[in-house]
């Protein structure tokens, strides 16, 4: 029987529970599937530093990683996806038949936490806001879950992570939602707009990065989804959006008025990357930034 590949390092990944100290502001994380390996090594980092900040937003693979930076257990998000991304019940035939879905949801979620368990006392605190960013497959605008508000906060992450195309949609509070990047990416202008004056973005693409506006992919989005209208739209300007997003948060970053942590080297990683050796060097990228990062971000929230 064939091993499944995992990461050579797996073993030495970064492990403890975060203090129950928090900082006051909120920490926007950004999507991008596999390279959220990124952001895992990053919240490990600031963990560590007891940079645990109050509010947590995040999109699709934002979304995952935010639960386990609100639980506090570092290294939790990269032993997930460093030891299972290759397994079959995660990503594959296996998680399609069993999900309707390329990612095996009831895997992650929960299969794996009864080897690994989520510390539900530390995620379940009222003191802690976690938002979940969907799409709303009905009118193709952004749908915010947050823990303790909405019925069932695993499955408005779940639905936040359901990549269009490849997933069904998830119903949440009588919703039927898709990934939340089909309509929104990087969703700091609702920390801005719930008034934190200290905001944390974290992104998993170069801050130079900005997308090529496809013609061909919004007709394969109306053609896919031409039930959904407004979901096809969303999904046919996402390109553009992304990008839109992209400037006003560099300019937001000048100004001094958000703090941005983004892949400081350009890599190769792809949203589905079953290279093992490639996720492993993406997230202790990851986790060497947040820590280069830890001198001036305490200065900036402290500011």
């Amino acid at each position: 029987m064939t091993k499944t590949p995992v990461f050579s390092g797996i073993e030495q990944l970064p492990r403890g529970q975060a203090s129950d100290k928090l900082c006051s502001g909120c920490i926007v994380l950004e999507g991008g599937a596999f390279r959220g390996v990124y952001t895992s090594g990053v919240l490990d980092a600031l963990m560590e530093a007891d940079i645990n900040m109050e509010c947590t937003i995040g999109v699709s693979a934002g979304a995952l990683n935010g639960m386990n930076y609100v639980s506090g257990q570092i290294g939790r998000s990269a032993r997930i996806n460093l030891q299972f991304r290759r397994d079959p019940r995660y990503v594959g035939i296996h998680a399609y038949r069993s999900n309707r879905g390329i990612i095996g949801f009831n895997f992650v979620l929960d299969e794996y936490d009864k080897s690994d368990p989520l510390n539900r006392e530390a995620f379940d605190r009222e003191d802690r806001r976690l938002v979940a960013v969907a799409t709303n497959c009905l009118t193709g605008q952004p749908e915010y879950f947050e823990k303790g508000r909405c019925q069932d906060i695993i499955k408005g992450v779940q639905a936040s992570a359901s990549m269009p195309y490849v997933s069904r949609p998830v119903t949440v509070d009588g919703i039927p939602c898709l990934d939340g990047g089909c309509s929104l990416n990087i969703p700091f202008r609702w920390a801005l707009d719930e008034g934190y004056e200290k905001i944390v973005v974290v992104r998993t693409r170069p801050a130079s990065f900005r997308k090529r506006e496809k013609g061909r992919a919004s007709a394969m989005a109306r053609r896919f989804y031409k039930s959904s209208p407004a979901l096809a739209q969303a999904i046919a300007g996402s390109d553009a959006r992304y990008n839109r997003e992209c400037d006003e948060l560099e300019k937001l970053r000048e100004e001094g008025r958000i703090y941005v942590i983004s892949p400081s080297s350009s890599n190769s990683v792809s949203r589905l990357e079953k290279d093992m050796e490639k996720l492993g060097e993406f997230y202790y990228l990851g986790y060497s930034d947040g820590q280069s990062h830890i001198d001036s971000l305490m200065d900036y929230l402290k500011s």
